[in-house]
């Protein structure tokens, strides 16, 4: 999508964050925008900033880990707007610093009811309403850096196995979507300075309730001096328009995913010279 003025969006986990991020951006295009979040203290406040850029807005109070609460939230921009051309599943909770074993139930629980439920909730609700639309759109759902690999000293292995769904989650709608005017990406960021390592307190009853989480916290410190929220949100509007497919935000670590890729052709090799080893025995019998 190139000309975004006037369509209408909807972002999930907008009231703070990455997703604040993209809902101002948005905004500053034109774009209006209905911001949805689990925290409704925080919904007002954001809705303020967006309208200060001269564009609608709409606070919605969603729990992304339920398909009746997205569904509602596409009814409400439906009655507020009339349609929508954008969908952001961006929406998600860190599950870092715990070996994947000693991990409570309820933890794994919410990390893929909000994770890997909640993007495919909002698929199911927000595809079919911006082709209802038929102006053609785009959705983008947020994975991470951490959906193509697993930093070996952060024990990261429950949130990457959400983030590595949702990558290939992204790559089958790509597919599905094929011809029909509606562009598809995933964000995959690193370093970001969001409050992720907190998203615990909004944890919903039915998952235990509000947590404090302390093993998330070390990533405070790992994002301090990455991009802000507003640069995300300018890098995602830049890949939109440019029909980006993967939208990553520092190209630093790419020396991770080489390191994978680098393991995984090894792999391939080392098959490959089993094979030729089965053939080479087969010959001589």
């Amino acid at each position: 999508m190139k000309d975004l003025k006037g369509k209408v969006a909807i972002v999930t986990g907008a009231a703070s964050g990455i997703g604040y991020g993209i809902a101002l951006n948005l905004a500053r295009a034109g774009v209006h925008v209905a911001i949805a979040d689990i925290r409704r203290d925080k919904l007002n406040e954001a809705v303020t900033a967006i309208e200060s850029e001269g564009v609608e807005a709409l606070a919605i109070e969603i729990d992304t880990s339920s398909p009746e609460s997205v569904q509602a939230a596409g009814a409400a921009v439906m009655e507020k707007f009339g349609k929508l051309h954008m969908a952001f599943n961006n929406a998600g909770v860190a599950m870092h610093g715990v070996p994947m074993l000693e991990l409570p139930q309820a933890d794994w629980d919410w990390v893929i009811g909000v994770n890997v439920r909640g993007v495919i909730n909002g698929m199911q609700t927000f595809v079919p309403l911006i082709r209802k639309t038929g102006e053609g759109g785009h959705i983008v759902n947020t994975a991470s850096i951490g959906g193509f690999q697993i930093h070996p000293d952060w024990h990261t292995g429950p949130y990457s196995m959400t983030k590595y769904a949702v990558v290939a989650l992204t790559e089958a709608l790509e597919q599905d979507l094929e011809g029909s005017g509606i562009g598809v990406s995933v964000l995959c960021p690193a370093a970001v300075q969001t409050n992720l390592d907190q998203s615990g307190g909004a944890r919903p009853v039915r998952f235990g309730g509000a947590v404090e989480r302390p093993q998330n916290h070390f990533l405070r410190e790992l994002v301090k001096d990455g991009l802000t929220p507003e640069e995300a949100g300018e890098r995602v509007l830049h890949a939109i328009r440019n029909d980006e497919f993967f939208i990553f935000t520092a190209s630093a670590p790419r020396e991770w995913i080489e390191k994978r890729h680098q393991r995984l052709m090894q792999s391939f090799d080392n098959v490959a010279r089993w094979e030729q080893s089965r053939q080479s025995t087969h010959d001589r019998v």
